[in-house]
């Protein structure tokens, strides 16, 4: 069921990954972040995930109004975009009034950057990197299409199923996510408030359609219950 445990190792990327990691090291492109430190990443290079995770966050400024605008008197909204996990590359995109950030989610994350032209010494591996991009860009229609669900306890669930299917580990009770995820950062992926997310949340657990794991870790059954 979930593209993270049975996806064959043959068609994961960067094959050549240890090649890389050993030029990072040479050139000094490589740097390990805490948990919640902002990776100082900016448009126009190419990030690669060699441990941890990334978690990417949009974010727009907004007007008094509610409308984008530039103004001396207006706020920023954040909403979380997603994560990228260990062996996936990211790219940093800048246009006003929206900007685009990168967060160590978890201790110890480490990022490789590089110019897009360094990839010209290995073909093959610029192949894998635009294959993981082209895999990503289908998670996100999937992603665009639950966002599309009219009740907010549909597009939660389609998100939490999305995520898990992406990055989910086996347990004992199915899968799980392997990092904590708040119901503030859920709510502003779904479009909607931590309060409603928490009292969500405990109606998909009494339908046995979620659970948690381990360190507050969310979980979807295997055999959940009707």
């Amino acid at each position: 069921m979930f593209s993270a445990s049975s996806q064959p190792e043959a068609s994961r990327p960067f094959l050549t990954w240890q090649r890389i990691i050993d030029w990072a090291q040479e050139h000094y492109r490589c740097r390990t972040f805490d948990k919640d430190e902002r990776i100082p990443a900016r448009p126009g290079l190419l990030y690669l995930v060699q441990c941890g995770s990334v978690r990417l966050v949009g974010e727009a400024q907004v007007s008094a109004t509610g409308h984008t605008a530039r103004s001396p008197h207006i706020n920023s909204e954040e909403a979380f975009l997603g994560f990228v996990g260990a062996g996936q590359p990211f790219e940093i995109v800048a246009q006003s009034p929206f900007t685009l950030q990168s967060f160590a989610h978890v201790d110890q994350t480490s990022v490789i950057w590089m110019y897009w032209h360094d990839l010209d010494n290995w073909p093959h591996f610029r192949r894998e990197v635009l294959d993981a991009f082209r895999y990503q860009h289908q998670r996100k229609l999937l992603w665009l299409s639950t966002l599309g669900q009219r009740r907010t306890i549909d597009r939660l669930l389609g998100f939490l199923t999305l995520l898990i299917e992406e990055f989910g580990e086996p347990c004992e009770d199915g899968y799980c996510l392997p990092w904590v995820l708040t119901h503030a950062q859920i709510g502003s992926a779904i479009g909607s408030t931590r309060v409603t997310v928490t009292r969500l949340m405990g109606k998909l657990r009494q339908r046995g359609l979620i659970a948690t794991y381990g360190d507050n870790l969310l979980c979807i059954p295997s055999q959940p219950e009707s």
